[in-house]
């Protein structure tokens, strides 16, 4: 059984705004059916869909790369030049991992210098 979410109801399950989801519509990378009436209905399946998005936002990626890779998570195939981007695409995510770990690392040696030290000032 499929539920139907109407446009606000996808807002307060997913966090994002409802102006959010009409851009990722008008983005092409959510979509809706219409009532009669006009308002936007959407599947259960919106609400991974809307949290892919906003991962795939989240690590950098920008509109236009995620409208390109999302047919691959909804068929699971790939052109060459789609896998590709998605191994780009990741391989830049590792590697910003990488820079956060570090920066991570070092602010970790900051706290535990300040206070092994008991250098903290109120």
């Amino acid at each position: 059984m499929i539920c139907v979410m109407r446009i606000g109801q996808l807002a307060k399950r997913s966090g994002v705004s409802v102006r959010a989801l009409r851009y990722y519509e008008e983005q092409n990378l959510l979509e809706s059916t219409r009532t009669p009436g006009g308002q936007r209905d959407y599947s259960d399946d919106a609400l991974d869909r809307v949290q892919l998005i906003q991962d795939l936002f989240a690590a950098g990626l920008s509109s236009r790369i995620v409208v390109e890779l999302l047919p691959c998570v909804s068929t699971g195939t790939a052109t060459p030049d789609m896998l590709g981007q998605l191994t780009t695409e990741r391989d830049r995510i590792a590697e910003r991992i990488q820079d956060l770990s570090r920066a991570k690392s070092k602010l970790d040696g900051v706290i535990e210098d300040i206070v092994a030290a008991g250098i903290v000032k109120a």
